[in-house]
């Protein structure tokens, strides 16, 4: 890897765009725009956690034991309402978080990536997101 570079794991997941908005509804939706707040109601409730006009760029991911289950995630897409609270207790799913795209209402998609992971630590560590939230390991 080049001097000054980074990097993320990629995880075997969804990866999904996750948000508060300032009249505090909230959002998680799929790369291709899928909306996934039915399917994963404990993700639903995580991302309330969020303070207003924040968005988050993440993977949503399940573990099984020891291992991701892309398979059990997969499965949870098909079941909504009782079904997926059902689901959601027997197998939680995780938002593995790489970087913050806007906060408190700020644009930060502009800025250096490295701005943007201080502001990203800094929200885990001020407005306490726990789990299913994760910081995703970085390497450089």
């Amino acid at each position: 890897m080049p001097p000054g570079s980074a990097a993320q794991l990629k995880w075997d997941g969804y990866r999904a765009l996750a948000g508060r908005w300032a009249d505090g509804s909230v959002a998680t939706r799929s790369r291709r725009g899928s909306d996934l707040r039915e399917a994963f109601p404990e993700i639903t409730e995580a991302v309330r956690q969020l303070r207003g006009n924040t968005a988050l760029d993440c993977e949503l991911v399940l573990w099984e034991g020891s291992r991701l289950a892309f398979e059990r995630l997969q499965q949870r897409m098909r079941r909504p309402g009782a079904a997926a609270a059902r689901a959601a207790a027997e197998f939680p799913a995780h938002l593995v978080t790489f970087d913050v795209l806007r906060h408190a209402g700020q644009d930060l998609t502009r800025r250096p990536f490295a701005e943007r992971q201080t502001a990203l630590e800094t929200l885990f560590l001020e407005g306490g997101l726990t789990a299913p939230w994760t910081l995703c390991p970085e390497h450089d």
